[in-house]
């Protein structure tokens, strides 16, 4: 579907909870362009994305497989979303590995860089991508429990991921995070996903001068609204039909319009680039 039709769609068809699926969305997200055509600019890499099942996660899967990646995904537990986007990594030609869990947990995200090695060999881009979020109006109506848990998931699963990784990273290999255009601009009905989005602003930037050395870069996206099964799992038809229309460009964006910001960033195009954050918003000008 061409993204400037969105604009004039009744996107609210569907109730869904949280993390969302995909298969169920209507209309369905744009993975990738027709004529997105691939280089090689990732051949013979190897990428482990969280979050890889469905939406912008499902977009870089395709999309570096495309550019000649081998690609593994970790998913919580939507199986449907999960085979769909293997299906699609396997028509690109390019080996996929699907890895079932919940990332809040240590042992399980240590485990996760063992099965890649094992399968694969080796290591070279790791995508912090996973997340979730919860509306809450205002501080007086934050759950604390939800908090701690959108944190774990968010930030901290980071960390597990990321320390393990690290271990297995040689020169020319890349960390990309998934930041969020509320890290700059904040939301009140988003105060602890603004939060964790904020704190991996912080953690690429400190991170990109810990690994700068061994030649490993870190670098951060920060989607704007960006239709994914996130949004309709999360928001309430109102919200949802309003959905990226305050932009410049009036419109959400498609999975399909950010995972090539992540490519670059994963390739050798971006080999002088550390520490920085690419905004992929519609046109919405924040400060970096």
């Amino acid at each position: 579907m061409d993204p400037k039709r969105l604009e004039n769609q009744d996107l609210p068809r569907q109730g869904q909870t949280q993390p969302g699926e995909e298969a169920q969305m209507y209309p369905e997200p744009k993975i990738i362009r027709d004529n997105y055509k691939g280089s090689g600019k990732l051949k013979g890499k190897v990428a482990l994305i969280t979050g890889g099942d469905s939406g912008i996660g499902r977009s870089m899967a395709v999309h570096f497989a495309r550019e000649g990646a081998g690609i593994a995904i970790v998913y919580l537990e939507e199986d449907e979303d999960a085979d769909k986007t293997r299906q699609m990594v396997e028509k690109e030609q390019a080996k996929c590995l699907v890895i079932r869990g919940d990332i809040k947990d240590r042992h399980f995200c240590e485990k996760c860089i063992e099965q890649v090695i094992i399968e694969f060999g080796k290591l070279n881009i790791l995508v912090n991508n996973a997340g979730e979020q919860h509306v809450r109006q205002g501080i007086e109506e934050l759950d604390l429990d939800i908090a701690e848990q959108t944190f774990q998931t968010n930030v901290v699963a980071m960390f597990y991921l990321t320390k393990t990784a690290a271990e297995h990273f040689s020169e020319g290999d890349s960390v990309i995070n998934t930041t969020s255009v509320v890290a700059y601009q904040g939301r009140n009905y988003l105060i602890d996903y603004g939060a964790t989005k904020g704190a991996i602003v912080g953690f690429t930037r400190s991170l990109s001068q810990d690994l700068a050395p061994k030649g490993i870069r870190v670098n951060a996206v920060a989607p704007g609204p960006i239709w994914t099964p996130l949004i309709p799992a999360t928001f309430d038809k109102a919200h949802v039909a309003e959905f990226g229309k305050s932009t410049p460009m009036g419109r959400p964006g498609q999975p399909s319009e950010v995972a090539p910001a992540y490519v670059f960033l994963a390739s050798e195009d971006a080999s002088y680039i550390s520490g920085q954050v690419i905004h992929v918003n519609g046109g919405e000008a924040v400060s970096s």
